[in-house]
This record gives structure tokens, sequence and C-alpha cells, in this order.
């Protein structure tokens, strides 16, 4: 995951820090030196790191922070508000216009996942309410245009393609279309090169003049680090960008160019790409990242996917069954599967507060986990699921040869579960799963069930 050795080295000088009573100056500047080095392993712009630690540097030594009461959360503070102001103050929205269609041209070089980010740009504005349509206009890449064909598919949003004619006349006619048709977001997948060059250049130039755009977006792979920023600056210049989308910030790249990209070209970067799949997208809020930065996790972040996940009138249908008849073996097979939705264990622990100290191979080993629990639970009979406590030792060997796994491994299952019951009953039964309740109480559930479902992550110390 990007910025996890950053974090971790941070987390290592606040430590330090917090274990103090108090702070010199000399104490801060120590500091500052380690979150230096820190900022530039992450492969953030030597000039960027610059003027973050004098930033930092001339509030830290401030008065108010050395004759503190907790100097080292004073610190900490400012290198959060610091980390927001060099990403930028907050979300960046679209630039809507009054009229529909708004057009959205999709920019970048080859390999930076251009087509496939055009089609979760889509499912985004879909889940919204819009009626978004995706164009063909890279017509020289192989496959390009059965590409966009396949994830417009999956994300049940229309493409418009006239084959592999002048993409000039393409983005004409698809504006024309969409117009027709009440298309309010046109999204332009433009052709991509393996690198900057006049001919490519020229014609996205005609393109933007031919639609004009009202937001063009520069698709741009983290992975690339500051190689990123040096091809936002040269889109920018040739182009003239509004704004970034950073993919692949999944992957262990070191992160670098979120914090360099705003600061580098004065380009908000607006929406980043988390994993493969297409509903692994989500809008860039500088302050949730900073959060995750400072191993502070991201709850809002949490519970928008949760809530995204969640069915409402499934959720209330299952409140009013949990406090009816209880929790059975069926409502926490369905649970799992509303958890996967939500993405990957590893994705989803990154946003918990104080989950980064947990290690890839516990990561491993609780999706392992899931996984047989999902065994189990589907190797018995409807009557076990709804009635656990009738499962005898036959029945536990049948389930164990069914599910490939130990007679132990049902038993540990049958002890979490009716602890489980226990934890639920003491939120206030269904109460605790949706509306205004579930979201005071979803933290707290989370940290609990975090450590404590069935197959779920072992709690953590």
């Amino acid at each position: 995951m990007a910025f996890e050795g950053l974090s971790e080295k941070l987390g290592a000088v606040f430590k330090k820090l917090r274990s103090r009573g108090k702070l010199s100056e000399s104490d801060v500047k120590e500091a500052m030196r380690e979150v230096r080095m820190a900022l530039l392993e992450a492969d953030v712009s030597y000039k960027v790191v610059k003027e973050f630690i004098a930033n930092v540097t001339e509030r830290a030594v401030g008065e108010e922070v050395l004759k503190s009461l907790t100097p080292g959360q004073q610190v900490i503070k400012i290198v959060n508000d610091e980390l927001i102001k060099l990403m930028g103050e907050a979300n960046s929205k679209i630039n809507f216009p009054n009229k529909p269609p708004c057009i959205i041209m999709m920019c970048g070089l080859q390999g930076s996942g251009k087509t496939t980010h055009a089609a979760k740009l889509a499912k985004h504005f879909k889940a919204q309410g819009h009626r978004p349509l995706l164009v063909a206009c890279d017509v020289y890449r192989p496959a390009a245009i059965e590409q966009l064909k396949i994830v417009g598919g999956k994300a049940e949003v229309a493409v418009f393609e006239m084959g592999q004619i002048d993409p000039r006349r393409i983005a004409t006619e698809a504006i024309k279309h969409a117009k027709d048709y009440g298309n309010d977001i046109v999204i332009l997948d433009t052709a991509g090169r393996l690198h900057i060059d006049e001919e490519l250049m020229n014609e996205l130039k005609d393109i933007k003049k031919i639609a004009e755009p009202h937001e063009i977006m520069l698709v741009v792979d983290a992975m690339i680090g500051q190689d990123a920023v040096k091809v936002a600056s040269s889109f920018d210049e040739a182009l003239g960008i509004d704004s970034v989308i950073l993919t692949k910030l999944d992957s262990d790249t070191r992160g670098g160019a979120a914090l360099s990209v705003l600061s580098v070209t004065g380009k908000p970067i607006k929406f980043v790409g988390m994993g493969e799949k297409l509903d692994e997208f989500e809008p860039f809020h500088p302050e949730r990242m900073a959060s995750r930065i400072l191993g502070m996790g991201d709850m809002l972040t949490l519970i928008e996917k949760a809530q995204q996940t969640v069915d409402e009138k499934e959720a209330e249908k299952l409140a009013r069954k949990v406090k009816d008849k209880g929790f059975d073996l069926n409502d926490l097979l369905d649970q799992m599967k509303s958890i996967h939705k939500m993405g990957s264990m590893r994705s989803i622990m990154r946003l918990i507060p104080g989950a980064a100290k947990i290690t890839d191979e516990q990561l491993e080993q609780s999706e392992i986990q899931l996984k047989k629990t999902e065994a189990i639970i589907n190797s018995m009979t409807k009557a076990e699921r709804e009635k656990p406590q009738i499962i005898d030792p036959k029945r536990k060997r049948r389930i164990a040869a069914g599910s490939g796994t130990q007679v132990s491994d049902i038993n540990n299952l049958l002890k979490q579960f009716e602890q489980m019951q226990k934890m639920m009953k003491s939120f206030g039964l269904g109460g605790a799963l949706h509306g205004k309740k579930a979201r005071r109480n979803r933290a707290a559930l989370l940290k609990e069930f975090g450590g404590g479902m069935p197959g779920g992550m072992p709690p953590q110390e």
C-alpha cells in the first residue's frame, strides 16, 4: 500500500516526540530532519519537502508548542495541517456546467489506466444519479475500443463508438448523441502514447477545441513516482489540464506523487484508483489521506463504503429479523459477503485507526480464515445455520469433511459466533445495524468485530 513506509517512519518519529514531557527547539529540528528524510525516501519532490519542513518547523518551534502540556501532539497536529495544505484544503469537485452535458476529456500516457478509470468515473457518476456516456476516441491502441466496451458493460454505462475513424469526428458525433439521448455527462477516452510527442498533443488540442470540455482530467500512474509530476506538468503546459486522477495508489508505490502534484503543477488530484476493480475508486480527500499517512485511519471513507454496499431495505429487514428471531449463521454469511463488496481485507484495514500495526502475514491469514469460515457455513444445512446449537459431534465431522477443515475449526467458529451474538445484543440488536444509531455505533462495532468476528483479524494488543 502506498505510504506504508512513510507512515512507519513518521510513526517512529512521533513516538519519540510523544515520549518526552517537554520539547526543546533542538528536539523539534532533530525530528524534522527525520521527517525530511522520510519524505524524500517516499519520492516527494525535494522542493516540496524543503518548503514543507520550513513551514512545519516555523510553527513547531513557536512558544505555544514548546510550552504546551502536550507538545508532541501539537507537532503532529501541525504536520497533519501542513500535509492537508500540501495536497489541497478540501476535495475538489468537477466543473459541472449549468446546461448539460458536462464534457470530461480523459488524457494520459499508455499504461496509466486511462480507459479503466474512465469507466470507474462513469460508474461513480451513475451511482449519483447521472446518465454518463463513455466515448471511444482511442482509435490507435489495439483493442482499446473493445476494452472500453467491456469495462463500460461492467459499469452498466452506455459506450459510444464509431470504429477506427478520425477521433475528432467521433467526439463531435458523441456530443450530438448525448444531447439527443439525454446523457448529462460525456467522458471522452482519448488516445495515449508511450511518451509525450507533438502528434499526440496536436490531436488532443484539436479534440479540446471541438469538444470544449468542462474538465480535462489527466490520468497518472502513481508507480512512476516523481515522473508523474513531470508528466502532469508537460500535459498541463501543452493542453491545460484541470485535474488529476492518480491510479495504483493501492500498490507498494512510495506515494510521493500524491504529495507533490498540487504543489508543483497547481492542479488538484480529484480522484484516486485504489485497486483493479471498478468500485475501487474514490474522490481524493486531502484531510483523509493525511490521516492515513499519519496512521490515524480513515473512518469517514470506511463508513461511506459500508453505506454504499449495504442496501437500506435489506438492512432494515435484517434489523427486524435480528430483533424478532435473533442473528443466525445465514445472517453472518450475508454480512461477510457485504464485507467482500467493500474491498479486500487489506483495503478495509488500512482505513481503521491503529491498524497500521497489522502485518501483511496477518492480513493474508485473515483472508484465508474468512474463506475457511465461508466454506464451513456453506457446508451446513439450513437447519444448522438457523440453530447452531443442534450441531453435535457427528454433524461437526460431516461439516469438517464437506468444507475441508478440522473439527477444531468448527468449534472455534461456533464459539466466536456465540460471542458475536452476545455482542450484538449489547449494541441494541438491529438498531446498531442501520440508521442514525448505526452511524454512532459503527466505529465501535468495527473495532469490536475487527478482532472478534469469526474469520476476522486476530485481536490487536
